[in-house]
């Protein structure tokens, strides 16, 4: 329940931006009287980037502020991709620019990165360790060390490969590789996380067949 709380401002983004040409135009009109900056133009997909940015704004910041009601506690990711989306996704409305958008999936990933590899220098542990390690018990810290390092090569791939996506291709297909492309890379590397995790187990966490 949690991911998919998590989840959803990116796939409200990917609906308002495919479903745009099928929003009643009223109420396209009535977002433009309460923020005449958007200048949205019912039945012109060329305003859909924008409507989804600011579907993904308000969305991220219910998501906040629900979190700090319920939990009393909002983590820092939360945190950091409220305010990477008000920078970028701020500039993208103001300036009517969908350039700004298409780098902030990247800049979240490279200032991942930044953090990984800085876990790497400061304090006993990785943040990897940090992280994961209340659940497995894993003595070699060379191998938290080497996880920790593929994480931090992974954002910077991901960082890359969005920007790829971004300038390289159609809005059309960014938007689908936003949501379905960065999703099934983040899927494949942490089942391959499971597998090289695995390899370092104690035998009673081992997982076991089924007989």
């Amino acid at each position: 329940m949690k991911q998919l709380f998590d989840f959803f401002p990116i796939l409200l983004f990917f609906i308002v931006y495919k479903f745009y040409l099928d929003i009643p135009p009223g109420f396209i009109l009535s977002i433009n009287e309460l923020m005449p900056f958007m200048g949205l133009e019912p039945g012109n997909n060329k305003y859909a980037i924008y409507l989804a940015t600011l579907a993904a704004i308000v969305a991220t910041l219910i998501q906040v502020l629900l979190t700090a009601i319920i939990s009393k506690k909002v983590e820092k990711m939360h945190i950091i991709t409220l305010i990477l989306l008000l920078v970028f996704g701020g500039a993208t409305l103001v300036l009517k620019d969908p350039v700004f958008i298409k780098w902030k999936p990247t800049a979240i990933n490279w200032l991942f990165a930044l953090v990984f590899l800085g876990s790497q220098f400061i304090g006993a542990k990785t943040l990897v360790q940090r992280m994961m390690g209340h659940a497995l018990e894993i003595e070699d810290s060379s191998v938290w060390t080497r996880l920790n390092l593929a994480w931090v090569g992974f954002f910077i791939f991901s960082g890359i490969a969005n920007l790829v996506v971004a300038f390289n291709f159609s809005e059309d297909i960014w938007v689908d590789f936003k949501l379905f492309g960065l999703m099934g890379l983040t899927l494949i590397f942490v089942v391959g996380q499971a597998f090289y995790l695995a390899r370092y187990l104690p035998t009673d966490q081992q997982p076991t067949a089924r007989k």
